[in-house]
């Protein structure tokens, strides 16, 4: 019944957001990994609905940031905010387009099947992460601020150092699954839908930092009406659904 809820529930916002389909369009977006599941997921039902089809690209904000800045070229762009704004301000991506689509919290997974480690509490995270053997985090990921910013707070970064797997864009989930990290510190929405590994849970309160996503559409993209109904669809009511279900809150 809840499927069949959300699915009229699309449908509806479908019509709302394109009326009668128009010429079909290719929609290229640069989109960070940390709303990646929930993309992928409306990205079939975008295309359904409009006509349209999306190319989408997905890596860390600053790695996409980078490759906007020297000139990559885009219709829309799907990133942490501070990159949207920041792309805002040196003119790549258009203001008046930018709109706040969900947020995220940081959390700790570990390989299925394995103990469940106790992240409950700072006491607890701290012996959790000393205790193992092995912890994967993305090297430039929109989340690496944070997690050193607890790891300080703890007081083992030194402990830390030598079993630290500081890995590539979207490789982080991965490496746990593939049994060659034990933990993973990363957003919980890229830890949920990476198979042959469980969530932990959030980390505690007092270390805990939310990342806001954000699209707008490129500065110089040629198909600004089809961009800006794709940014219209991601910010319907009818999608909060989907950014729960992938450990994301709609804004």
């Amino acid at each position: 019944m809840l499927t069949r809820a959300i699915a009229a529930g699309l449908a509806t916002a479908c019509v709302v957001v394109f009326g009668t389909v128009a010429q079909a369009a290719e929609i290229r977006v640069l989109a960070s990994n940390g709303i990646k599941a929930a993309m992928e997921d409306l990205k079939p039902k975008f295309e359904k609905a409009s006509g349209d089809t999306l190319s989408i690209d997905f890596s860390t904000a600053a790695t996409l940031r980078e490759r906007i800045d020297k000139g990559e070229a885009f219709d829309v762009a799907v990133l942490t905010d501070e990159a949207v704004d920041a792309l805002i301000k040196s003119g790549k991506l258009s203001p008046a387009t930018r709109t706040e689509l969900a947020a995220v919290g940081i959390g700790v997974g570990y390989r299925k099947g394995a103990a469940k480690p106790d992240v409950r509490t700072g006491a607890s995270l701290k012996q959790a992460l000393l205790s193992a053997k092995s912890i994967a985090y993305t090297g430039n990921g929109a989340s690496r601020p944070a997690i050193d910013k607890m790891i300080a707070a703890l007081g083992i970064g030194h402990q830390l150092e030598s079993k630290s797997h500081l890995v590539g864009p979207g490789q982080a989930p991965g490496s746990v699954a593939k049994g060659e990290s034990e933990l993973v510190l990363t957003l919980i929405s890229e830890i949920l839908p990476e198979p042959g590994v469980e969530l932990a849970g959030p980390l505690p309160s007092d270390f805990q930092s939310y990342l806001g996503f954000s699209a707008a559409t490129g500065a110089k993209s040629g198909k600004a009406t089809a961009a800006q109904a794709l940014i219209k669809f991601l910010n319907e009511p009818a999608v909060s659904s989907i950014y729960k279900a992938k450990g994301m809150e709609a804004r």
